[in-house]
């Protein structure tokens, strides 16, 4: 007896779900380069567009490439049902935007990449829709922010880049209480590390962009979700409004999805062995890493993730200046925005990804000028740690 998809494993299902094979039996998804569709009669095209027949329309909201794309996050994730979008930010605004509408009220951890806080703090309230940002570590401040208005709550965990670990499951059931949604960008801890509709989110994002392509080659978005919300508030608004992700990109994701587990794995692996290393080194003044049991959040980590990170945040003794030499100094690591690739990557958050930001803000984040991200990727790790410490040197 054949299993259900949903009883296989995480490895067997990010190779095999939601493969649509063509007329010719191919082995690799096929690449659906196409705008639209043809239809036998005008009879069948009039019975697609009214959803009497199933199919593809259009591939700004239908294409097969990129429903295999979604089918086999729908069932890594664990969700009812699933859409791309172009980019990561393009999957956070749209669930976070669609369903609102002025006068609706929103909660947002404070902790958040730039864009995300532009969305939050900017954009919502130029549409009439208030926005309250809390310490999102903190359950009273959810629990105090709630209004009677208040839709969506809206966190990132681990959190971008201080790697702070937040209580999915009691934040879920503050908002749940007076009904509102949760949604969680899970872009850190991946799928692999962390479930969040498992926990009571109730829609998970990703940036596609970072781990799931995991090679630097391009962008894409996902949303997931119950078929209700998805079918209620993101085709509709997707569909008319056209954030929509290219067959292309939609298949260097499927491509990426077979090896994620593996990759992720393997990093994970490299960035725990460089946070013990760190951890002591005299340069280092603070090091965060999920993995270790000195993170501030240890038991919660253990309690909702599987796994720590491939990230590792960690503070140079010196400030701006010190943290510029040890990454100017860096060899193999390359000065990147970017994470989750198979190249490591290198940031330093202050002056790029939340430079925006006021100087009192990044501090109450636990950005300081010394901050600096690092996002392993597949090299040995002793390089790595060699091409570190031999930076470090020069701080």
């Amino acid at each position: 007896m054949s299993k259900s998809p949903a009883n296989y494993r995480p490895e067997t299902r990010l190779v095999h779900s939601g493969t649509l094979r063509s007329q010719y039996g191919e082995t690799s998804e096929a690449l659906f380069l196409t705008q639209g569709y043809v239809y036998n009669s005008a009879e069948e095209c009039e019975a697609r567009f009214k959803g009497e027949d199933p199919g593809f329309i259009y591939s700004r909201y239908s294409n097969p490439t990129i429903a295999m794309f979604e089918r086999r996050m729908i069932e890594l994730e664990g969700a009812e049902a699933a859409r791309s979008a172009a980019t990561g930010m393009a999957a956070v605004t749209t669930a976070i935007l669609a369903p609102l509408k002025a006068g609706d009220h929103v909660v947002a951890s404070r902790a958040l990449f730039g864009s995300c806080l532009y969305v939050i703090q900017d954009l919502l309230p130029r549409y009439g829709i208030e926005t309250t940002l809390v310490d999102g570590l903190d359950l009273d401040q959810w629990q105090r922010a709630l209004r009677p208005n208040t839709k969506t709550f809206f966190l990132e965990s681990p959190t971008n880049p201080t790697l702070d670990v937040l209580d999915i499951p009691g934040i879920a059931e503050i908002a749940h209480k007076r009904g509102a949604r949760l949604v969680v960008d899970n872009v850190f801890a991946t799928p692999i590390w962390q479930s969040p509709l498992a926990l009571g989110a109730d829609v998970v994002v990703y940036s596609a962009t970072k781990h799931i392509d995991g090679q630097g080659r391009c962008l894409g978005g996902i949303i997931l979700a119950s078929e209700a919300f998805i079918a209620e508030h993101i085709h509709n608004f997707m569909r008319q409004t056209g954030p929509s992700i290219s067959p292309f990109n939609a298949w260097v994701l499927l491509k990426g999805l077979e090896t994620l587990g593996v990759r992720v794995r393997a990093q994970t692996d490299t960035a725990a062995r460089i946070a013990d290393v760190l951890a002591s080194h005299p340069k280092i003044s603070r090091l965060v890493y999920p993995g270790r049991a000195d993170h501030p959040q240890a038991a919660l980590v253990t309690k909702q993730m599987r796994g720590g990170s491939t990230l590792v945040g960690f503070e140079v003794k010196g400030g701006k200046a010190a943290a510029f030499r040890v990454l100017n100094e860096l060899k193999l690591a390359k000065i990147s925005n970017n994470l989750g690739d198979a190249k490591s990557l290198v940031t330093h958050p202050a002056t790029t990804t939340h430079q925006r930001l006021k100087p009192e803000d990044r501090a109450t984040l636990g950005i300081s000028e010394g901050f600096i991200r690092f996002s392993a990727g597949l090299e040995h790790a002793d390089d790595l740690i060699e091409d570190l410490t031999a930076a470090l040197e020069k701080a």
